[in-house]
């Protein structure tokens, strides 16, 4: 999740637990070879064993729609000690789409397949290649074919987002095209979309029999989602634990260049933290125009008092 799953927030949830598995923020691979600044800045971990501070491994992903170019990167990748490497078919991003790069590739089975067979090739063999899809691009025609291109290319694992390009985050997620894929491939099969709650967790796994799951946005709206799906008697967070978080994670950011983009992160985790908790929208409309960081922690630590 460009943009809100940074090295911040994975070090944040990966404390909490739950979590198996993390995947980078895409790196866009448009017309160059990047240096290893690039992939250091999007992903950290790279330079501490390819693990968050808790433990959990990061795979570094990648997104374009260029074979070669794709390839000559994931070396770069490789090179810098990256546990794995996923691939991004599935962005939804209108001004992605248009640059020929995330799901605008579904269109096109047979470009998956070279873009990862190209990885595969150019990665040591111990390193797994993965990659994200969605259904499709504007309807859901090649979901099955678009699946065996990926796994026929080599690759070990697939996500796989249950909706369309068109349909976006739109609910609600198809998880019941889920199983015809799972039962279709080799490789495991994730599931991805539209999993806010353990509730959603069971009946995304009772609809489409996967038993790996990816979460992204539910677990922003709800930090202990990760935790609560892995053992489902474990409680859900209460307010005052989110408060602790966020002053958790004001600290971290404190890395990041300028206060507006700090105060924008802050802002953004508060706003997402309105979907679970009720206290986090009225928070929101308190700090939404505020662009000192620390106004807004203050913000934070009066809601605490109240």
């Amino acid at each position: 999740m460009e943009g809100v799953v940074d090295v911040y927030m994975r070090d944040i949830l990966t404390r909490i637990g739950g979590f198996d598995l993390c995947v980078s923020e895409f790196v866009r691979v448009s017309n160059s070879v990047l240096p290893a600044s690039v992939y250091y800045k999007y992903c950290p971990e790279l330079k501490t064993g390819g693990r968050t501070a808790a433990g959990v491994p990061v795979h570094v992903q990648l997104m374009g729609g260029e074979p070669g170019l794709i390839a000559e990167n994931a070396t770069v990748v490789a090179s810098l000690g990256a546990l794995g490497i996923d691939l991004n078919f599935g962005c939804p991003a209108k001004t992605v789409n248009r640059r020929d790069a995330g799901a605008s590739l579904l269109q096109y089975p047979e470009r998956l397949h070279d873009i990862v067979a190209a990885v595969r090739k150019a990665v040591p063999a111990h390193i797994p290649v993965s990659a994200k899809m969605r259904l499709g691009y504007s309807d859901k025609t090649l979901y099955l074919e678009n699946a065996h291109a990926i796994e026929d290319a080599g690759a070990v694992k697939l996500t796989v987002h249950a909706r369309t390009k068109l349909e976006g985050y739109r609910a609600p997620a198809h998880w019941e095209f889920l199983a015809p894929i799972r039962e279709a491939l080799r490789i495991p099969v994730v599931a991805n979309g539209e999993i806010w709650t353990p509730e959603d967790f069971v009946a995304c796994r009772d609809v489409s029999g996967c038993t790996d799951f990816m979460i992204g946005r539910g677990a922003i709206a709800r930090p202990s989602l990760a935790l609560e799906i892995a053992a489902l008697n474990t409680p859900q967070f209460q307010w005052p634990e989110i408060l602790g978080l966020l002053e958790r994670y004001n600290d971290l950011i404190q890395a990041m260049d300028g206060p507006l983009r700090r105060a924008g992160r802050l802002k953004q985790w508060i706003k997402l933290l309105g979907r679970t908790y009720e206290p986090s929208s009225e928070l929101f409309m308190n700090i939404r125009r505020l662009q000192d960081p620390s106004e807004i922690i203050d913000a934070v630590r009066a809601s605490a008092v109240a």
